[in-house]
């Protein structure tokens, strides 16, 4: 049984396949007798003092603050991995996953904004559509196994790497609460720190790590979000070591924390954010503005975005198609690249400060991204040959040709 158990974490798939039954499971506690616990459970107040300094939350928000800080840590690592070494470290095949990733972001946004610019309110939702959620997208695409290109899955990565980075950046500068100065100018003092104990080639994490967490503390206290901390942190965690090149800290700390991210961090956040109580719910509830703009930009915005960005570098010749692919692929990935889910929940918590009472935008995050995950992989089975077949061997051109290296090794 345990090797079972092994075996089936081992699957590329296994991440996006945990995150679905924790949406799902939270969505039965949150329809059943037990939604009390469920309830209980999300609003349990946790504390914690050291001396006049104290952080009271509740479970939801030390999930959403404190545990996704590690998941942005995560992204972050990956983040300054693929632009040293990486996918990103290459112009020429990241020019048209970065456009494919901006059109994906910008064309959802002014989706959402369609539906809600007669509310002011309602338009500080517009970033909810944009964002791609990398490990069901992944899950998807891993369910067709060795059939998929591998330039095809480098391509959907690289998407979602610029995706993260687009999405950090919104949530940095839109999505902060009144400042304060004094906590961010304690979180800004461990900058110069980190930065000397990269530059003297410290490769021990304990100090990193120590910085880091007075950093996220400071920023949780800053108004600005703290799972940015977590990115900071990330990018001053050495690559090298110069003692010992055959060991790189950065990526022995990804390897590590990959499955503490994929099987613990990403399902508890999935379900402390999905459990929606469809108690009451009807159609006007998913024809309301905001989750119908939601749902509209990731399944119709993401695949415009996307499929626009690349016609527009194939037109204009400034790259190829990734290696061994189709255009019929790529747009099913651009339909996974619709499944916001993750992301999508964490932007709409920090949108509307939780769950407003005439409306729950996370039907039109769920709606959205169940019917572009299904539709991705209807077009990808139907495009995608068996194995053996010739087209799988034979190169398309010049293009996007896949280093071997991807987030998910």
């Amino acid at each position: 049984m345990f090797a079972r158990i092994k075996r089936f974490l081992e699957l590329e798939a296994a991440g996006g396949i945990i995150l679905a039954l924790a949406a799902i499971l939270a969505m039965i506690i949150a329809n059943s007798p037990l939604q009390w616990l469920y309830d209980d459970f999300i609003h349990a107040p946790v504390v914690v003092q050291i001396g006049a300094f104290e952080i009271a939350k509740d479970a939801h928000h030390w999930i959403n603050d404190g545990l996704m800080a590690i998941f942005f840590f995560l992204v972050g690592l990956e983040l300054k991995r693929e632009a040293l070494i990486g996918e990103l470290s290459d112009l020429k095949q990241i020019l048209m996953p970065a456009l494919a990733a901006v059109g994906g972001m910008i064309v959802p946004a002014l989706i959402y904004a369609a539906f809600n610019y007669q509310n002011p309110e309602h338009l500080v939702g517009w970033a909810i559509p944009a964002a791609t959620d990398i490990a069901f997208a992944l899950g998807v695409i891993s369910l067709l196994g060795n059939r998929v290109p591998n330039a095809l899955k480098v391509f959907l990565v690289s998407i979602a790497i610029f995706d993260d980075l687009g999405a950090i950046i919104i949530i940095a500068l839109f999505y902060t609460a009144d400042l304060s100065l004094f906590s961010l100018g304690v979180a800004a003092v461990c900058l110069p720190f980190l930065y000397l104990l990269n530059k003297m080639g410290v490769v021990r994490l304990t100090p990193y790590l120590m910085i880091g967490l007075i950093m996220w503390a400071a920023m949780l206290k800053s108004g600005v979000h703290a799972t940015l901390a977590g990115v900071l942190l990330a990018f001053f965690i050495p690559l090298r070591n110069k003692r010992d090149p055959e060991h790189s800290p950065l990526e022995e700390l990804e390897h590590d924390l990959h499955n503490t991210v994929a099987f613990g961090v990403l399902p508890l956040f999935a379900f402390a954010n999905a459990g929606i109580s469809l108690a009451g719910t009807s159609i006007d509830s998913l024809l309301h503005p905001v989750p119908l703009g939601i749902a509209s930009g990731l399944l119709i915005g993401k695949q415009i975005g996307v499929m626009a960005a690349v016609f527009l570098c194939l037109k204009l010749g400034l790259a190829g198609l990734p290696k061994g692919t189709t255009i019929k692929q790529l747009y099913g990935v651009s339909l996974l690249c619709g499944i916001g889910f993750t992301m999508s929940l964490f932007i709409s918590g920090l949108a509307f400060g939780g769950i407003p009472d005439e409306f729950d935008p996370r039907l039109g995050i769920i709606l959205g991204s169940i019917i572009a995950g299904i539709l991705g992989y209807l077009i990808l089975r139907s495009s995608i040959p068996n194995a053996d077949h010739p087209v799988l061997a034979k190169d398309s051109g010049e293009g996007f040709i896949p280093t071997g290296n991807s987030v998910t090794e």
